[in-house]
Order: C-alpha cells, then sequence, then structure tokens
C-alpha cells in the first residue's frame, strides 16, 4: 500500500541523486529509505531509479511519477494550509444577523470593517431580522452570531453578550409644537435642549411592534409609566425604519435609538430626554453556547475590539 511518506522519500531521493543525501536531508537512516524506495517501486512494478557508481538517476517511469508525486504532495500541503487556515479563523464563511435599527450604529459597520482587514478570507452573509426571529435562527443554526437588541429572557442554549447601551430619542414631526418650540441644529435634525418624556402623555405614539422587539417596546412602556402616564399607542410598526416614515407622515412621535437619527429622514425632528434613569437601546451580540468555528472566533474577537475602541 502507497503511502504518502513514500511519495515524500522518492521526490527526495529524485531530486537530490544520492540516496545518503536524501536521508540526511529527510532525517532518517540511509538503509530504510533504501527499504522505502525498494517497497515503493514493488508497488509500482517498475524501476524507478538506475543505480550509478556515485548516485542514482530517474528511470522513464521514475520522471512520470516523479511529476505526479509532486502534483499530489503539493495537493496535501494546500490542502493542510486551508484546514489550519479555517482553524485559526482566516477563511471559512458566516452568516450573520442584525436587527434593522441594529445596522445603524457604526459598531456593526466597524466589526466588518476589522473583519475584512484581519481575515479578508472570512466572508460574510449579512441577513436582517427582528430579534425573535434572529434568536430562532440562531437555534436552528441558520446564522452563525446576531446583533440583536433586549430580549426578554436569555434564550437557553445562546451566548448573548453585552456590547453597548445608546441613548435613544425622540422622533417628532419637523411640525410638532416641540420642534418648532426648540431650535434645529444647523443642517441636522436634532433639536436644541432636551424635553422631559411627560410632555408625550397626550401624544399617539407609533413603536415598532412587541413580538419583534419586546426587550425596546417593554422599556418605552415602562418609562412612561415611571414618567406617569400610559402611552397611546396608535401604530405598531413591523420594521424600525417604517416607525420613522410614519412620524414624517404626522401620524405620531416614536422613541428610537440614536444611531437610527444617522438616517436624517426629512419631516423628522429628533430630541434628547431629560429623564433619569435614562431610555436606552442594548446591543447584544448572540451566539450559540457551542465552541465557535475559527471564523466565528475571529469575528467575536473583532466585536469585542470594535466595542472596546468605541
Amino acid at each position: 500500500m502507497i503511502e504518502l511518506r513514500h511519495f515524500r522519500y522518492f521526490v527526495a531521493v529524485a531530486e537530490e541523486g544520492h540516496v545518503t543525501r536524501a536521508a540526511a536531508r529527510l532525517g532518517i537512516q540511509q538503509p530504510p529509505l533504501s527499504q522505502q524506495i525498494r517497497a515503493l517501486e514493488r508497488e509500482v512494478g517498475a524501476q524507478l531509479f538506475r543505480r550509478l557508481p556515485r548516485g542514482v538517476e530517474l528511470t522513464d517511469a521514475g520522471r512520470t511519477l516523479l511529476e505526479k508525486a509532486r502534483l499530489v504532495l503539493s495537493d496535501v500541503d494546500l490542502a493542510l494550509d486551508a484546514a489550519r487556515r479555517t482553524a485559526r479563523g482566516e477563511q471559512g464563511g458566516l452568516v450573520i444577523g442584525f436587527t434593522s435599527s441594529a445596522a445603524f450604529h457604526p459598531l456593526v459597520a466597524s466589526v466588518v470593517r476589522l473583519l475584512r482587514q484581519t481575515a479578508p478570507g472570512v466572508t460574510l452573509a449579512l441577513r436582517e431580522g427582528n430579534t425573535s426571529d434572529l434568536i430562532g435562527e440562531l437555534r436552528s443554526e441558520r446564522l452563525d452570531a446576531a446583533f440583536v437588541r433586549s430580549p426578554v429572557e436569555r434564550p437557553v442554549g445562546l451566548v448573548v453578550e453585552p456590547l453597548l447601551a445608546e441613548e435613544m430619542l425622540v422622533a417628532l414631526p419637523d411640525q410638532h409644537a416641540i420642534a418648532e418650540r426648540l431650535a434645529k441644529r444647523s443642517g441636522q435634525g436634532m433639536l436644541e435642549g432636551r424635553i422631559a418624556l411627560a410632555e408625550l402623555a397626550e401624544e399617539t405614539f407609533i413603536l415598532y411592534r412587541r413580538p419583534s422587539g419586546p426587550g425596546l417596546y417593554d422599556s418605552i412602556i415602562a418609562a412612561c409609566r415611571a414618567a406617569g402616564f400610559s402611552p397611546r399607542i396608535g401604530q405598531e410598526a413591523p420594521q424600525m425604519v417604517s416607525t420613522l416614515s410614519l412620524v414624517a407622515a404626522g401620524l405620531g412621535v416614536s422613541v428610537i435609538p440614536a444611531s437610527m437619527a444617522r438616517l436624517e429622514t426629512n419631516g423628522i425632528a429628533y430630541a434628547r430626554l431629560d429623564d433619569l434613569p435614562r431610555l436606552t437601546a442594548p446591543l447584544h451580540l448572540a451566539y450559540r453556547e457551542e465552541k465557535p468555528s475559527g471564523a466565528l472566533e475571529r469575528f467575536i474577537d473583532c466585536v469585542r475590539r470594535s466595542g472596546d475602541a468605541s
């Protein structure tokens, strides 16, 4: 039976043209090497070397085998290198999920950029969804990791790693009385000054529907109640971005993560809240508890490094 070592021994002898020098190169004794070459010749059924007074030379059969043996050894080396690179997280493929609001946070873009810089061989497929759906796709192994907001409970079998908590803003139609009372910052929809959440007690709220983002939804309801009122909810939008379209249409006000103000949607003004403790939108990275692949381990490291830098 031919083994890879037979090819390695054979190539060494062919390149050195001398059994003793090949043995020294391989770090073995000359007699065992000669035995292995004879065993290879028996498997091939042909003489591979002609013995000369000062070394050996290839026969026609030997020259043919040398070409093919080098290809085989090269393929094996490439396969081993690919496996090692995959284990180190330098190549592979990942499917990463994110909520619509998380997509606008600078952290997500910086993670993707850092991964491209440190592991260009890793391919990313990005998939948008709501927190509940992303958690389900992680469990069913259709996703490798996901940027999510706040699950109501820690999902069994998953790690939900806190990354940051960003400020939440009030989104108002730009013709709203509060927007007209507060001056806009130059060139942006952000208003000067802050408002109390209680000032919105008589407003109609447009919220991202609870099944899609239970953590954020419950936090807003709880903050309103702590401010002394129960919010009147006029619309529940299927996507966070949809809430802004409805606000711009004048159908109500909303409370959104600050990073979403980067959209600079026409017809909307944004105001900061002065209530303490501040209403925040946490961002987490969720992934399965099992040992991650090399590529996922590299991705998680990029997330942590980007989080530390932000």
